[in-house]
């Protein structure tokens, strides 16, 4: 059986290193991408899962990215998990309206990461 993939965006090495181990080790195969402008290509080419983005340091880049992604009919589909250093509800509203599944902290993937991924793969 093919291991699903989940595109995994990330600039900060923690909590990003970290969430790759986790996820093969829950048996998802992980394209990590490092600029925001080569997301949606590179989700387009790829057809992930899950898209997980990390909204810092360059939230309106990565929103703006978010955007694409779902602007593209091949892509509009993907849920994103989107996640950032600490609750800033206006961060989370932008990413939100860009069209991300779910807007978490990192204390939050790291602790629920399971039940995340869950729940974004479930609300499509």
């Amino acid at each position: 059986m093919t291991q699903p993939l989940v595109l995994l965006m990330h600039e900060k090495l923690l909590p990003g290193s970290q969430l790759v181990h986790r996820l093969q080790d829950l048996d998802y195969r992980v394209v990590t991408v490092s600029e925001a402008d080569a997301l949606p290509n590179t989700a387009a080419r790829e057809l992930p899962l899950l898209v997980i983005v990390d909204l810092m340091p360059r939230t309106a880049a990565v929103c703006q990215a978010i955007l694409r992604l779902k602007e593209n009919p091949t892509t509009t589909h993907v849920p994103v998990l989107a996640f950032l250093a600490k609750e800033d509800p206006l961060l989370q509203d932008e990413a939100a309206a860009a069209g991300a599944t779910l807007v978490v902290t990192d204390a939050a993937i790291s602790h629920h990461l399971k039940p995340l991924l869950d729940h974004a793969l479930t609300e499509f």
